[in-house]
């Protein structure tokens, strides 16, 4: 079947939407010249917007009625798709003109990561091929404001720090951050901390007392403009968050801390990824001791290579 028009149905958070990115990127390594539309929301559209190979991007707003699929469906049904390919489970690919449809009732048997589940979705057309990496792109004023940043830094050792996450029990406290940065203060020239608006009182508890420069973005970027300036870092250290994924998109090797969640399926997707979980799934119990000896492998790994 000649496939000429797709439909790309991502997920909602932004680390979630980057998961998904393998696929997008081998539905376009299968079909080069088709055009794909994806559907996002309206924050995780962010993670598509300069992809090079996109069509259209289409938002669902989950705060409309009916979780905007009904605005949605007006907008979709009028187009006819060769291949929709849906990793959410709310059902909407069967509601669209589609030739073919793939969808997680298609799913072939995969690993325990979301990446892999995700490529199980379209494993029956790409063939059990290698896994394209997670990727984000960025624009030419995200990668000048980056470099506006980071100014003279660049080539330093530079760390970076995701202190908040969409819950408290996913935050590592405060005063283990401090510590962390402080036993480190040998290691790194300086520290970059990234967020959102609400994530600037952890940073500012971890700007006075911090024993290096702090450079605080906390609520100051978009999230290109966070990917642009991430991909200085020589390490990022983080909360089970979309920032440690927006890191291993561009390059970064990370380490993501965990009290609840599955680090074996959600960390970042990256050989050069780490996690540590906090004992009874609480991040309190994650040691600031552990985080280090986690960054002394990426350096031995990284010398190595």
């Amino acid at each position: 079947m000649l496939i000429n028009k797709i439909l790309f149905i991502s997920l909602s958070n932004v680390g979630d939407a980057i998961m998904t990115t393998p696929v997008l990127q081998a539905l376009h390594d299968n079909y080069k010249d088709a055009t794909i539309d994806i559907v996002a929301d309206r924050r995780s559209s962010e993670v598509f917007l300069n992809c090079p190979f996109r069509g259209d991007i289409f938002i669902k707003n989950k705060k409309s009625f009916l979780r905007g699929v009904p605005e949605l469906l007006g907008k979709l049904r009028t187009r006819q798709y060769d291949l929709i390919v849906d990793l959410r489970t709310d059902g909407l690919a069967y509601l669209l003109r589609g030739k073919k449809k793939l969808t997680k009732r298609h799913r072939g048997e995969t690993g325990s990561h979301a990446v892999q589940q995700h490529m199980g979705v379209i494993g029956s057309i790409y063939n059990n091929r290698p896994i394209p990496d997670c990727r984000i792109w960025t624009g030419q004023e995200d990668e000048n404001f980056a470099r506006s940043i980071i100014g003279d830094m660049n080539g330093k050792q530079i760390l970076a720090l995701g202190p908040g996450a969409n819950s408290q029990k996913k935050i590592w406290p405060v005063e283990n951050y401090i510590a962390l940065v402080n036993k480190l203060s040998g290691d790194f020239d300086k520290v970059i901390l990234v967020g959102n608006r609400q994530d600037a009182a952890l940073a500012k508890g971890i700007t006075a007392p911090a024993s290096m420069t702090v450079l605080d973005l906390c609520g100051r970027t978009t999230i290109l403009q966070a990917a642009a300036v991430l991909q200085y870092a020589n390490v990022f250290i983080g909360n089970d968050s979309g920032l440690g994924h927006l890191a291993a998109a561009r390059g970064v090797p990370t380490i993501t801390l965990f009290g609840p969640g599955e680090p074996d399926r959600y960390r970042p997707w990256s050989e050069m990824s780490q996690s540590v979980c906090g004992p009874g799934h609480n991040i309190k119990n994650v040691k600031v001791e552990d985080v280090i000896k986690c960054v002394s492998r990426i350096r031995d790994k990284m010398d190595n290579t």
